[in-house]
């Protein structure tokens, strides 16, 4: 006989509080109809797609999201949030597992003195409108 391990949603766990809290949505709404995923122009480069990451969200497994590719895969092109019936913005998700990761990291503050440097280099635009999004509020 096989055995199965229930997986039940823990949404009382304080980084998946977190993270809707920094995004401004309610992974709750999400019914897992993949049409996210299927518009993604990003979901040839990420290890977990869209709509798997609402759902490992809503069962607070946010140490497999922190680790995967995918958040870094992101184009954060809106696509998904027009295509959901539910209108849950998974590129605003995203966004905020970035950020949280980049907390963890110790890297939580934008030093305005450093902006003009990092826009020498070739620093992807995602990032530069990300930072400016993080932090015009």
């Amino acid at each position: 006989m096989v055995s199965r391990e229930k997986i039940t949603p823990d949404m009382a766990k304080k980084e998946v509080v977190r993270i809707c809290e920094i995004s401004d949505e309610n992974i709750v709404d999400c019914m897992q109809c993949g049409k996210c995923t299927a518009g993604c122009p990003a979901v040839h480069g990420m290890d977990i797609l869209p709509h798997q990451v609402i759902r490992l969200l809503q069962l607070g497994q946010i140490d497999q999201l922190l680790q995967s590719e995918a958040i870094w895969s992101c184009a954060a092109c809106f696509t998904c949030a027009s295509r959901c019936p539910r209108a849950v913005d998974i590129s605003k998700i995203m966004e905020a597992l970035r950020l949280t990761l980049v907390r963890v990291k110790g890297n939580n503050r934008l030093d305005i003195e450093k902006v003009p440097k990092l826009l020498d280099k070739n620093i992807p635009q995602q990032a530069i409108v990300s930072g400016f999004r993080k932090y015009v509020k």
